[in-house]
């Protein structure tokens, strides 16, 4: 068991990294091996990100805009520390294609538990 301190320190630790970071999207959709540090299959890189943090809990927004992805569907978001390296990686079902005029919001909610 972690004491709800340590729960803290971990997601404050996290934060600060995810912070001076980055997020990537891209167009691959399979399982990754833990070792990788990219994206299977990179769309965009270096985005930006928005973090912040409650206690334990982590949220991450990305932001992107539509002309970015004009025509492409992305199966794929990372998110990485300032290095870079690949701290997460979630594959979805493929959303898209998206249009020029279309704003593309990614939310990440990540708990410790």
């Amino acid at each position: 068991m972690i004491t709800e301190k340590m729960r803290e320190f971990i997601a404050t630790q996290l934060n600060t990294a995810l912070t001076s970071g980055s997020g990537a999207v891209g167009q691959g959709g399979n399982s990754t091996n833990p070792t990788n540090n990219a994206l299977d299959v990179p769309l965009l890189t270096g985005l930006s990100t928005t973090v912040s943090q409650t206690g334990g809990v982590i949220d991450v927004k990305l932001t992107i805009s539509g002309s970015a992805l004009s025509g492409k569907t992305i199966r794929e978001v990372g998110l990485f520390n300032s290095t870079p390296d690949m701290l997460q990686r979630i594959n979805f079902d493929a959303v898209g294609p998206i249009t020029n005029s279309e704003t593309l919001e990614i939310f990440i909610t990540m708990e410790v538990e």
